[in-house]
């Protein structure tokens, strides 16, 4: 099933319907979703397809709640000041198309693969999902959290991401914790 199609999530169905059936009542759960969400304001700049993706890109991100509502706020941040988004994820989904986990650190020519997916050489959204996208994240991006903050990286050593409102605290905050 496509990315886009349907929202991630536990789903129990009866072993006598078909699978199309089944995919299909996915389907329609999305679609219930959203209906129920279109008066939210997100809408005004976003398209559900957009959602998705963005959705995606926070749900390769984030570890948990509380930082996927922190990376909702940078990428919304860095879509509306037309900045590269620059996510790890979606050169991961470049190099794997999502079929296997890479296994090793990003090397600096990875970033500079030119396709449509990789967000460090284009602006904007990658095509498509890169990934499926739970109904949790996409309530935290309807719950709009803010944030000043427009960059971040994974400390290692703290397990954690570590976030900053300047490129200039960026590159601080990579020094001292790397």
């Amino acid at each position: 099933i496509p990315y886009a199609d349907i929202i991630a999530d536990t789903y129990y169905f009866n072993k006598n319907i078909s699978f199309d059936t089944f995919k299909n009542n996915l389907k329609n759960i999305k679609t219930k979703y959203f209906i129920e969400n279109k008066k939210n304001i997100i809408f005004d700049s976003y398209s559900e397809k957009d959602l998705m993706v963005i959705g995606s890109l926070i749900e390769k991100e984030g570890l948990d709640n509380k930082d996927k509502e922190i990376i909702s706020s940078v990428i919304f941040n860095r879509l509306k000041k037309n900045m590269k988004l620059q996510i790890d994820a979606t050169v991961l989904f470049v190099i794997t198309k999502g079929l296997y986990n890479l296994n090793r650190k990003l090397l600096l020519t990875d970033l500079k693969i030119d396709n449509p997916f990789n967000t460090y050489i284009y602006k904007g959204l990658p095509p498509e999902p890169i990934s499926y996208v739970g109904k949790e994240t996409l309530d935290i991006i309807f719950e709009n959290h803010k944030s000043d903050f427009l960059f971040y990286f994974f400390n290692y050593s703290l397990k954690r991401h570590i976030f900053s409102e300047t490129y200039k605290e960026h590159k601080t905050k990579l020094n001292e914790y790397r």
